[in-house]
């Protein structure tokens, strides 16, 4: 555990500009020398992976997890705030030469870093999967190399020449977005989320949710706080752009993914110890996964699931209650959401299927506000074997 200094005054919360400019120039000298205090050190990325990396890549990387652990095979990934390129190159060969890459950073130096090794990494592993993109992690549909050459023959000078180049920037997001909406099956993020401004960190997750395709997960690394940050601690340009002024408090974090539509939300990695105090308030590591699709209509097809335990009764991210060992009605999306092996819960309920297959075309509607037990007649094929019938005298 590292204590940082404990400002006694209190001071105004910096403007977002300077937040900006600060982390630009910190990151970028990150990318020319190395910044052991950079972010919090992380050591349980998979040694055999990371061998086949350059060295510089990785003294040079500035992450407090691992989320390329959760990539699969074929999966099209997206770095958010890719930085060195790093976790963009473990997710390569995790993804294998079937899957994808996308690293996405607004910083030039740290760009220039992890494409000067893309040809390099293609030859150590076999094949090249990965691209680097320049945009803000908040704004994923604008291409920003794409805004830089438009504005070479486009100059602003007027305020007429200002507006004109907002509209084209509503253009190109909307005809030609660098990242495009359902488009990817995992976004990751290594201890990035906390550098963004704090009123575009909503539009941050709402972006994340955007361009996830149906079925989709968000798994993000990052540094959280115990308590709000005070204002000494939020008027430090330092930490800022040290991954602290700007960390979520960690409830709120994890209520940030489900304001944005996500489900199954979950703390898939923490670090029991902080890893700096400032104020009195701790700041650690967290890893935390969530599933995009839970939307659509809710149709009743007789399915039921139960509750294996241990808890006694829970609650899903849709105000679904339910209670250990019961055979509780759920619509046929919610059956589905709650026994896909790829999910989040299926290791925690037992399916219960209809005794006879309901087809969708023509199903009622299931109403989903409330708790309704499934009748165990509509589980079952309701007639007794005819071996076992009362009067053949074969019943055990």
């Amino acid at each position: 555990m590292t204590l940082a200094h404990a400002p006694s005054t209190a001071a105004a919360p910096l403007p977002s500009a300077l937040l900006e400019s600060g982390v630009l120039e910190r990151y970028s000298g990150g990318a020319n020398r190395v910044e052991p205090a950079l972010c919090c050190p992380t050591n349980g990325y998979d040694a055999e992976l990371l061998a086949k990396l350059p060295p510089e890549i990785v003294e040079k990387d500035y992450g407090c997890g691992d989320p390329s652990v959760h990539a699969r095979e074929g999966d099209l990934a997206l770095d958010l705030g890719s930085g060195s390129g790093k976790v963009c190159y473990l997710l390569s060969q995790r993804v294998g030469p079937s899957g994808r890459v996308i690293g996405l950073d607004f910083n030039d130096d740290m760009l220039e870093l992890a494409r000067r090794y893309r040809e390099e990494m293609g030859r150590r592993l076999g094949w090249s999967n990965v691209e680097f993109r320049k945009a803000r992690i908040q704004d994923m549909a604008l291409d920003l190399d794409a805004a830089a050459k438009w504005l070479e023959g486009h100059p602003v000078r007027t305020l007429k020449d200002l507006a004109e180049f907002e509209r084209w920037c509503e253009t190109s997001r909307r005809e030609q977005p660098l990242v495009r909406s359902g488009s990817v099956d995992l976004v990751v993020s290594n201890c990035v989320l906390n550098l963004v401004r704090p009123e575009e960190k909503r539009r941050l997750f709402i972006e994340m949710y955007r361009v996830l395709a149906r079925g989709g997960r968000a798994v993000i690394s990052d540094i959280v706080c115990d308590e709000d940050p005070t204002p000494a601690i939020l008027g430090d340009p330092e930490l800022w752009s040290g991954c602290i002024a700007g960390a979520f408090r960690e409830d709120r974090f994890l209520e940030a993914f489900e304001a944005a539509g996500f489900y199954g939300v979950e703390i898939v990695a923490r670090s029991p110890a902080p890893w700096r105090v400032v104020d009195g308030v701790e700041f650690r590591s967290v890893t935390v996964r969530a599933f995009k699709g839970k939307e659509g209509p809710c149709i009743d097809r007789n399915q039921a699931v139960i509750l294996k335990g241990p808890w006694r009764t829970v609650t899903d991210d849709d105000g679904h209650t339910f209670h250990r060992g019961q055979r509780m009605a759920v619509c046929d999306k919610t059956f589905e959401l709650l026994t896909n092996r790829a999910g989040p819960y299926a290791t925690h309920v037992l399916p219960v299927p209809p005794a006879r297959e309901v087809p969708v075309e023509g199903a009622p509607t299931f109403v989903c506000n409330g708790e309704r037990r499934r009748d165990p007649r509509q589980t079952k094929a309701g007639a007794e074997s005819p071996s076992c019938a009362p009067s053949s005298g074969n019943c055990c």
